[in-house]
């Protein structure tokens, strides 16, 4: 890895010692391309994503304006051989996901599939995904960067020809939640507009995975969705979507509402819902969950800026890896902030920053965290509170360790605070996927000696 990384910075250093600038030295970029769910591609693009680097890592390297390396990515312009060179050296060095088993001994589709949360925890226990869909772009290029895609990636589920989908054994979805999520309802109320199945854009979207199930058959499915779905319409909403899988589609489900605080420094309730086409109706009652009163604290996974930890000059700066300044918030924005708690609390409303520190669990990270991070903010020490990093994000939701950096993040903060707050707690569903796996053993074991 010395080696490699030594061999990179020959190359940089030759491009702009010898200013290769004619197009014989260059390698022939690929005409731009209309890329379903990407808009225009390049090579370039693809090398970066395969790196899993973002364009800004990419110009550091390069040494180029960050700007350049957005022409580059676009191809708008054409970058150097070495550039390319260098780049591709950086995609070949980079280690593989172990966790992409190329074969399972059961096959799942991942639906709504965000950056993956669903994905990770159904591999743990051997599963092969041979269908995605998710419609963000950006949530794809995360997507992609961390796991094998060696099959079908869908953007818009309305567009799928479902008889189309894959054979699988498993179906897993995540819903768009936000007609249904207490913050996603209050919104949709103030601005006059529907929520639930009567949000067409989004909330009907159950009705398009039901139709996948119907004609599919899958041995067992997953869903996921906020807490808020259970009570959603006076209770109405759920017991349309308990009707349709159990009636209409004929399936034994269970559903139970697991914390994340019992696994990850954060108090995020989700719904989960299993179902089996065949045998006894499950009982997610019967799954043990680790104790919260010597649960983990944000100390696990919040940079410990002590030199401990290597680092990455990305979310952290100097040899003590110290959390680099941009996260601190800014005067005029913490002033905001006090100011708008001070103004709800004198009207008894609860609306207002959370203040955390290192043995403090946190409040649901969100998707609209990257606006000014107000659920969750860290104390400094004679310092205005900061946001936590993407990184510590990752490690919050349990797509890293909580010292671990592994998970690929290549795109902007913005767009990894959005990913993080939408995704879900990857351990809750590691533990659900371990819980089910005898029964779907022997549901698929069934189904072996039937055909």
């Amino acid at each position: 890895m010395v080696f490699l990384f030594a061999a990179l910075s020959l190359l940089i250093v030759a491009i702009h010692k010898n200013k290769l600038t004619t197009r014989e030295g260059c390698v022939q970029i690929a005409k731009k391309r209309p890329s379903k769910g990407f808009g225009m591609d390049s090579d370039f693009s693809t090398l970066r994503q395969n790196a899993g680097m973002t364009i800004k890592q990419c110009a550091d390297l390069l040494k180029v304006a960050v700007a350049t390396a957005y022409r580059y990515d676009s191809g708008e312009s054409k970058p150097r051989a070495l550039e390319l060179a260098a780049l591709r050296g950086m995609a070949k060095a980079r280690p593989k996901n172990k966790k992409n088993a190329s074969d399972g001994w059961f096959t799942f589709i991942d639906l709504f599939a965000g950056i993956g949360g669903l994905r990770r925890g159904f591999e743990t226990i051997g599963g092969k995904c041979v269908f995605t869909c998710e419609w963000d772009k950006h949530a794809e290029i995360t997507y992609r960067a961390n796991f094998r895609c060696d099959h079908t990636f869908a953007h818009d589920i309305r567009e799928v020809e479902k008889d189309k989908v894959p054979d699988h054994d498993m179906l897993l979805a995540g819903f768009p939640c936000q007609p249904f999520s207490i913050a996603g309802v209050s919104k949709k109320n103030a601005l006059n507009r529907p929520h639930g199945f009567a949000c067409e854009t989004q909330g009907t979207l159950f009705f398009e995975l039901s139709e996948i199930i119907r004609l599919k058959k899958p041995a067992a499915f997953l869903l996921e969705n906020v807490k808020n779905l259970v009570s959603h319409d006076k209770g109405k909403t759920f017991a349309t979507i308990r009707y349709v899988l159990e009636n209409e589609l004929g399936y034994k489900i269970d559903f139970r509402v697991i914390d994340a605080k019992h696994f990850v420094p954060q108090h995020r309730e989700r719904i989960i819902i299993v179902g089996f086409r065949d045998g006894d109706k499950p009982d997610l009652s019967k799954l043990k969950l680790p104790g919260v009163s010597n649960g983990p604290k944000l100390r696990t996974i919040l940079h410990p800026e002590d030199g401990s930890e290597v680092p990455d000059q990305i979310y952290t700066v100097g040899n003590s890896a110290r959390v680099a300044d941009k996260y601190t918030l800014t005067e005029n924005l913490w002033k905001y902030l006090q100011a708008y708690a001070a103004k709800h609390k004198a009207q008894g409303n609860g609306f207002g920053f959370s203040l955390v520190g290192p043995d403090d669990v946190a409040r649901t990270l969100s998707a609209r965290y990257y606006k000014d991070g107000s659920e969750i903010l860290v104390k400094q020490n004679n310092k205005r509170p900061r946001r936590l990093t993407p990184r510590e994000c990752a490690r919050l939701m349990g797509f890293d360790e909580p010292t671990g950096s592994d998970f690929v993040i290549n795109v902007s903060d913005t767009q990894a605070y959005r990913q993080f707050g939408n995704s879900v707690a990857v351990p809750v569903i590691e533990a659900v996927a371990n819980f089910i796996e005898p029964r779907l053993r022997q549901a698929l074991s069934r189904q072996s000696v039937a055909a």
